[in-house]
């Protein structure tokens, strides 16, 4: 179980609460003095609080309780924190599309959505980060939200979940905590969108549970090339209920069709610079274009021996169930085809909840997830500002509806007719349906009223581990040079030591590496941990990018520089071959205007080479003409161009004349390796655009030094 902990400061200096007097020291500690002992945390009622970490429950695993005023309190606050955006994932995009059902899945849920192979269902997908403002950028560091609402013929269906199949913290009286600490810290405002500061790890480090998380958040899968390329999960585990009330666990995969691909932080550092809507351009030119991104839904489906016999807790929500262990099935896909015709109408004003669930499907008593249910409504209240925000089009259900709820900010509509109320003797309204209506599967309960952690949540390292052994030895490579980065910038040394013990418990080569970066006088201990890490779980290798990153160059983007003269056949064949691939790409020019092909046509330029720099892009071609060349060396962005691309491990084409380019660019002859291609045909500029399904070159990545 997690210990419960006190936090400290992030800075020296004094604070005063009520008439208690603490002194902070310079590493943060919290001191007492003589005007008084550590203060009693308390509700805003003054009400002492006996336990911060755990929301109160029947039994260890049993559902949250409505009755728990402190948990209410502080997600009721921490809900109505923001005016008017969003207090998390802020910073959103989203599209129009429908969920097509492979077959019927009768045998798990009444859910009608699953009963009819071929059954189109509406759909609106929000991605989003989650520390940022509605202002940041795109290619922050962070979880990206996976929100799907889906409008079925029994009510709206929203599966509000991630980019990451796990989550910081266990119990949703932390939630707060967490973003709090992740946020701009609250005396300077900054920084923005970031979680390297003291805030945040010192927190982190204080909450063993996060390690699994911290992991993933580390790695590349926090910094994707598109929302079209990452992954969905629903985070916790769910059940499935048949029309013979029985009950299947379930949890929810969105696999991309084009595969999953990210970027590395120094491309992503530049992306910000050159693009901060790089995320929001991509999308909507896919789907402007007509190249509808498009998910597979996965689901891993358990009975309740498997979730005895399974190692850890199926409620545990910084837990995963391996792939390997249980395959994920195939049960329909996902398609976006339209943008939302006004941005604030549609995307900023969707609200989604947890709890909105058709009949079919139900909860688990996972704790983060039942403080989810309770906390949603609170949010779009204040946010939306009334409790008709259902009145709002991109809210409203598109199935036919009956209730009692009438008047409020801005109703639109009220009930109809004499009664609005129920039981009424006039025949007038609708009526309840057993035989419909939404029931809850049977569970029993039991246990003791009490806030406890379950000594099944314990093992904050093992799966933490396992991730990381699971990553190819670049990504490892990314993963060390993250949390050396990001606990860089944090300014006291023993946060940066309480990190490196926790680390020291998921991979001693990878603590090592850290703390030898951040210049660590001597190796900390291993943190105490509550359960031994356990060393034996085998690598998972779906959850390597690289390992599951496409063979084709499908939805992909080339940049192709080039000048006056450049030689018109080539270019003509790239563009054919891309289009063949079902790929995009630019026109990168000297002047935005284009430029004169070597036939005396016209090339007209997407970009001037100053606002096209190579991080945009999936792969390069550079096709100079030998007139220009004296030119262009002298331009320092096109240098960049092309060093950033090979400094980034992507493939470039080019021709001879581009040498003087590639050498001026710090690339030698020597350093051209398989991923620098010469295209001094139109059969060598066709095999070229067939090579570039591997995306990137890593076996350079050791050369150019990344991490």
């Amino acid at each position: 179980m997690a210990k419960t902990t006190k936090s400290t400061g992030s800075s020296a200096g004094t604070a005063t609460i009520h008439d208690q007097k603490l002194t902070r020291g310079a590493g943060g500690e919290l001191h007492q003095t003589a005007a008084g002992k550590t203060p009693v945390l308390t509700t805003a009622q003054g009400g002492p609080v006996s336990d911060d970490q755990n929301s109160l429950k029947i039994g260890p695993r049993g559902p949250t309780l409505l009755e728990d005023f402190h948990f209410r309190e502080k997600i009721f606050h921490f809900d109505h924190e923001r005016i008017p955006e969003r207090v998390v994932h802020a910073r959103g995009y989203a599209a129009h599309g429908y969920f097509e059902n492979y077959k019927p899945l009768s045998k798990y849920t009444k859910a009608d959505l699953f009963q009819r192979a071929g059954e189109k269902t509406p759909a609106f997908v929000r991605f989003s980060t989650v520390a940022g403002s509605k202002g940041s950028v795109d290619l922050a560091r962070d979880v990206r939200g996976f929100a799907v609402k889906l409008y079925t013929q029994e009510g709206n269906w929203d599966i509000v979940g991630n980019n990451i199949p796990v989550f910081f913290i266990q119990d949703a009286i932390k939630f707060p905590d967490l973003i709090h600490a992740v946020k701009e810290e609250p005396d300077c405002a900054f920084p923005q969108a970031q979680s390297a500061h003291d805030n945040f790890w010192d927190f982190i480090s204080l909450t063993p549970e996060s390690m699994h998380m911290v992991m993933w958040v580390m790695s590349d899968r926090a910094i994707p090339r598109s929302f079209r390329f990452m992954e969905g999960f629903g985070v916790h585990t769910f059940r499935l209920v048949n029309s013979k009330n029985e009950s299947t666990f379930v949890k929810f995969h969105w696999k991309p069709k084009l595969g999953l691909q990210s970027v590395v932080w120094n491309e992503a550092v530049k992306i910000n610079g050159a693009d901060p809507d790089f995320h929001r351009r991509d999308l909507w030119t896919a789907i402007k274009s007509g190249n509808f991104p498009e998910w597979e839904l996965r689901l891993q489906l358990f009975d309740q021996k498997f979730a005895d016999e399974f190692e850890f807790d199926v409620l545990d929500p910084t837990k995963i169930i391996p792939e390997e262990l249980l395959p994920p099935v195939p049960v329909g896909r996902l398609v976006l085809d339209r943008m939302p015709d006004n941005f604030f109408s549609e995307t900023e004003q969707v609200a989604f909840m947890t709890q909105n669930v058709p009949p079919g499907i139900d909860f688990s008593n996972d704790p983060l997830l039942q403080g989810r249910n309770f906390s949603y409504l609170d949010t779009q209240l204040k946010r939306l500002g009334s409790p008709n925000f259902t009145h709002i089009p991109i809210n409203a259900p598109k199935c036919p509806f009956a209730h009692f709820q009438q008047d409020g900010h801005m109703a639109m509509r009220n009930p109809v007719g004499r009664a609005n109320y129920q039981p009424n003797s006039f025949g007038e309204g609708a009526r309840e349906s057993t035989q419909r209506g939404f029931t809850p599967f049977a569970d029993v309960e039991q246990g003791a009223k009490r806030r406890l952690r379950a000594e099944s949540f314990a093992d904050h390292y093992s799966q933490a581990r396992q991730f990381f052994i699971s990553q190819t030895m670049g990504e490892q490579a990314h993963v060390a040079a993250a949390l050396t980065f990001e606990l860089s910038k944090v300014k006291i040394p023993a946060i940066r030591e309480r990190m490196v013990s926790h680390l020291l418990n998921v991979d001693e080569t990878l603590a090592k590496k850290v703390a030898d970066k951040l210049g660590l006088q001597k190796m900390p201990k291993p943190a105490d941990a509550a359960v031994p890490p356990r060393q034996d779980l085998d690598p998972s290798p779906a959850l390597s990018i690289v390992d599951n990153g496409p063979e084709r160059f499908e939805g992909r983007k080339l940049g192709i520089l080039v000048t006056d003269g450049c030689d018109a056949g080539l270019l003509k064949t790239l563009k054919s071959a891309l289009d063949k691939a079902s790929a995009t790409y630019e026109i990168i020019a000297p002047k935005v205007a284009g430029v004169e092909a070597s036939d005396g046509s016209w090339v007209e330029a997407d970009q001037m080479i100053d606002g096209g720099p190579s991080v945009l892009y999936d792969a390069v071609a550079l096709l100079p003409a030998k007139d220009a060349m004296e030119d262009l060396l002298q331009e320092s962005c096109a240098r960049d161009f092309v060093a950033d691309a090979f400094t980034h491990c992507k493939f470039i084409g080019y021709v001879e004349s581009a040498l003087p380019l590639l050498a001026k660019s710090g690339v030698a002859a020597g350093d051209l390796d398989e991923g620098c291609i010469v295209i001094g045909s139109t059969k060598s500029a066709r095999s070229f655009v067939d090579g570039l399904g591997k995306l990137r070159i890593w076996s350079r990545e050791p050369r150019v030094k990344l991490a």
